[in-house]
């Protein structure tokens, strides 16, 4: 006796619908998670690739080019530019459209759910960021290219958010959104935000800049935007979202993560409204206020949750934490103190790589092998190596660009290169390490196939 279970059928009559037999529901579900999982490694490979070519190998001559001549003056700003859209869009932005995809056919209910728009939105990111980082960078038809590479970053965006904005997760039966997605909301507003900001700043450079790179004073309100309206609060949601259950600490508490939220919101529009000095006293409240909240350096009351990872994954999270601390404070000092660049550098350096970047190293190679098909990190020796690394050469790059540049130790401008090689070198582990999962460790249904072969 066969047995059939009628399952909903999209843009078909309900009278029409086919009936499916579990084997076929099964089949179905297998096919929509290898596609998923595609589309999910597709965004993650394009980013790693931002993140090593464009992105870090740029940042690494520039630095170098800066040592050599103990000056930051001898970098086309364009250069800095390129290199910091690379990392911000190219390499983080992938990564979170890659993961909210990834999440909406997994809570969908159609038999098989429409992946070319998706398709179509990491065609245009990719294409978008790689045009505007080579307007940057060779400056052919740069006012052309750059509202361009605007247009195509927003709309690809859109896509994305209407994707987003069509879901509705069934069953949850709650009334109320968990805290953390409020967070997670407050940094995609401010991802569109920042798109919107990059696009009318394109259209402007086109129109009236005489170089394809932002004056001083925007850049500064452009980074602030990118990484305290958008990058950070990202982090402080899902890491509300994962680090109790992969920490094993207590319970968020969800009145400071909001009031760390509604001070960091209040510090951005500090500063585009042109009080920069006085939102990093704000950004520190904010960082402490999302560090009580998460509970981050509070002992654990369970035992944290290393299966498949490096057992230092607890102490590089606590590491990047203290890195966003140290990222604010070093705020407030450049506007007492900085007189060439030098703090205000090192401040954006710990809170990009100290904390943004170390924090990706961690959670992403905890949770994108699995979503990836149920996959086995590659290598956890070559995360450890990575994640060391990377906090060696932050280390070294955020004291050695405060005492080189404020001229109060010559020899630092000697250690920059060294600190660009031992970054370089952690981050080539990392996407290393990512691409090898992807490419070498096996599905959990070529696992099956094989069980199935063999039997």
């Amino acid at each position: 006796m066969s047995i059939s279970i009628e399952a909903p059928a999209v843009g078909v009559p309900s009278g029409e619908r086919p009936s499916l037999s579990p084997a076929q529901i099964m089949q179905n579900a297998r096919e929509r998670e290898a596609s998923v999982s595609r589309l999910l490694m597709a965004f993650i490979s394009s980013g790693l690739v931002f993140m090593l070519l464009p992105g870090t190998f740029l940042g690494v001559w520039n630095l170098l080019r800066i040592s050599g001549s103990e000056s930051a003056g001898t970098v086309s700003p364009a250069w800095l530019q390129a290199h910091g859209h690379a990392q911000v869009f190219g390499w983080i932005g992938s990564f979170i459209l890659g993961i909210g995809f990834y999440s909406i056919p997994k809570m969908r209910g159609g038999v098989k759910p429409a992946f070319g728009p998706a398709w179509f939105c990491w065609a245009m990111w990719t294409i978008g960021v790689t045009m505007r980082w080579a307007a940057n960078v060779y400056r052919w038809q740069w006012r052309v290219m750059l509202p361009v590479s605007g247009i195509l970053e927003l709309a690809a965006f859109l896509i994305f958010f209407r994707a987003v904005s069509r879901h509705r997760p069934e069953g949850s039966g709650k009334k109320q959104l968990d805290p953390w997605i409020y967070v997670v909301v407050s940094a995609a507003v401010g991802f569109l935000l920042l798109l919107i900001a990059n696009l009318a700043a394109c259209v402007y450079l086109a129109l009236r800049g005489a170089t394809p790179a932002l004056s001083h004073v925007l850049d500064q309100r452009f980074l602030t935007l990118a990484v305290w309206g958008f990058l950070v609060p990202f982090v402080w949601g899902f890491s509300a979202r994962w680090m109790t259950v992969f920490l094993g600490l207590k319970p968020v508490r969800p009145g400071l993560l909001l009031s760390a939220v509604a001070v960091n919101v209040s510090g951005v529009v500090l500063t585009l409204a042109g009080w920069g000095a006085q939102a990093t006293a704000v950004f520190v409240v904010a960082a402490a206020l999302s560090i009580a909240a998460i509970r981050i350096f509070e002992p654990a009351q369970q035992e944290a949750k290393t299966r498949g990872v490096h057992g230092s994954f607890p102490f590089f999270v606590r590491v990047a934490y203290g890195w966003l601390l140290v990222g604010a404070l070093l705020g407030v000092g450049a506007t007492l103190w900085d007189s060439s660049g030098g703090i205000w550098g090192a401040s954006r350096h710990a809170l990009t790589v100290g904390f943004i970047a170390v924090m990706v190293f961690c959670v992403g190679q905890r949770i994108l092998p699995a979503f990836a098909g149920m996959r086995q990190l590659w290598s956890s020796e070559l995360m450890f190596a990575g994640l060391a690394l990377l906090t060696i050469g932050c280390t070294l790059r955020v004291s050695s660009e405060i005492l080189a540049y404020q001229g109060i130790a010559g020899w630092a401008w000697s250690v920059l290169p060294l600190s660009a090689m031992f970054e370089l070198t952690g981050i080539t582990a990392f996407a290393t390490n990512m691409l090898g999962t992807f490419l070498l460790e096996p599905s959990h249904a070529q696992k099956q196939a094989i069980v199935v072969e063999l039997r």
